[in-house]
């Protein structure tokens, strides 16, 4: 991303000469000759640096003080410029609020280096040191100027689905190192003009072209699903998914992990906030996450419903399947007091009506020697209808492998407390309904 400095200075040939050393393909800058254009610059690009020169009307140390009051949440570097070269003058308006004082006439190389030296510091200020990528201000620096800017572009929000699980299956150390690996497709995939920055841990932010946009998507899903396979044990990858080991997650089924992209162009809509374009990003995005594998989606032009809103109902059906009449009645009874809607079954039967559908099965595993319900959990992973309901099966037995091999999400051991039971509800739930 270029970074973009503003000239506050009223005279006509000084501007432009400072204009003419620092700018370049990587540098931006831009000349205001008042306050008032001034502010609209800084509210559409958010400069990284601002210059102002005493040539202005109102005192040097008090315009910095204002400017510096008015970019508060953006902290810009701030130089000021002046014929004096007063220790007073100086201090005055160091005090305002300006990070450099630089007094004319100025040498053009140290001016040059001097100003490269400060957008060096601002630029590795605002590196995420794990990928050594911008941070999420700066990303969101970097949507603001493609949305003021002329040129057409293509935003792509990149995440990384299930990271936090294999963070805690295999340390942070592996994570670490599967974020730099995917970094570095990324970084590959991209030109000099493309942005690349991060929004978290496992999500990133690509700006670029229209025309690039969807072969970049294409190429990441194709690279994430051939170089993640190398980042799991030998046992993982036989068995299918990870087991998750943590106090709070033992027992766990995981899938694996997979990159979901979705893709926001300026072809078919034109924004003017960032917000309505990351809320368009999100939705995409949201809407391209499968339950497994990787997977992208554009936006593209609405053919119909214009202006028609689809509404997803929030699932919060609870079924349960329990032998032990006395455990049932206490599963009821505290998962109503939580709000959830539960039904209890003798035995499991596929709901005609859709709707109805449950969004978890708390489900007994049986007996030793019988374990009908291991069967019963395989019987419902396999119908395609229940691909989003989460099973939780409890057991007398203790082989999590077993279990969870069965299709089981959780397998919670008996005697278990209820406490344990209704977080893992209350985390089932906000999965399935996203």
């Amino acid at each position: 991303m270029q970074t973009v400095t503003l000239i506050i200075d009223k005279r006509r040939e000084l501007p432009a000469k400072y204009k003419k050393l620092l700018k370049n393909r990587f540098s931006q800058v831009i000349i205001s000759k008042n306050l008032i254009s001034a502010m609209k610059i800084i509210q559409d690009k958010e400069p990284d640096m601002i210059i102002i020169s005493d040539s202005i009307d109102s005192d040097l140390s008090d315009y910095c003080r204002k400017i510096r009051a008015l970019t508060y949440n953006m902290r810009p570097i701030i130089i000021a410029l002046s014929k004096s070269a007063e220790l007073e003058d100086k201090l005055k308006v160091l005090e305002g609020g300006a990070d450099d004082f630089i007094s004319e006439p100025v040498n053009p190389e140290e001016f040059v280096m001097r100003i490269k030296a400060h957008l060096r510091r601002e630029f590795e200020s605002n590196l995420d040191l794990k990928k050594m990528l911008p941070n999420k201000n700066y990303s969101l620096r970097a949507i603001k100027r493609a949305l003021t800017g002329n040129s057409g572009w293509a935003c792509l929000y990149i995440t990384i689905e299930n990271f936090q699980n294999y963070r805690e299956a295999y340390t942070k150390l592996a994570s670490d190192r599967l974020l730099q690996t995917y970094t570095a497709i990324i970084t590959s995939a991209l030109g000099e003009d493309d942005f690349l920055g991060s929004i978290s841990d496992n999500e990133f932010l690509v700006i670029t072209n229209t025309y690039k946009a969807e072969k970049i998507a294409n190429f990441l899903t194709f690279a994430f699903d051939t170089v993640a396979p190398k980042f799991y044990s030998k046992s993982d990858s036989a068995r299918g998914y990870m087991i998750m080991q943590g106090d709070d997650t033992a027992g766990r089924r995981s899938d694996f992990m997979h990159t979901t992209i979705g893709v926001v162009t300026d072809e078919y809509k034109k924004y003017s906030e960032p917000q309505e374009l990351i809320t368009s990003l999100l939705n995409i995005h949201r809407t391209a996450n499968l339950p497994s594998g990787s997977n992208y989606l554009i936006e593209r032009a609405k053919l119909s419903a214009e202006d028609s809103v689809c509404k997803k109902n929030y699932n919060n059906k609870i079924s349960i399947i329990e032998p032990d009449e006395a455990m049932t009645l206490l599963l009821t009874t505290i998962l109503n007091m939580q709000g959830y809607e539960t039904e209890t079954l003798r035995q499991f039967h596929a709901h005609k009506d859709v709707s109805e559908i449950p969004a978890i099965i708390i489900l007994d595993a049986g007996t030793i020697e019988e374990k009908s319900g291991l069967e019963t959990a395989a019987k419902i992973r396999q119908n395609p209808a229940y691909n989003n309901t989460k099973i939780i099966v409890t057991s007398i037995f203790h082989d999590k492998e077993l279990i969870l091999n069965s299709g089981a999400d959780l397998y919670l051991p008996k005697p278990y407390e209820i406490f344990t039971l209704v977080k893992w509800v209350e985390t089932f739930i906000k999965e399935v309904n996203g």
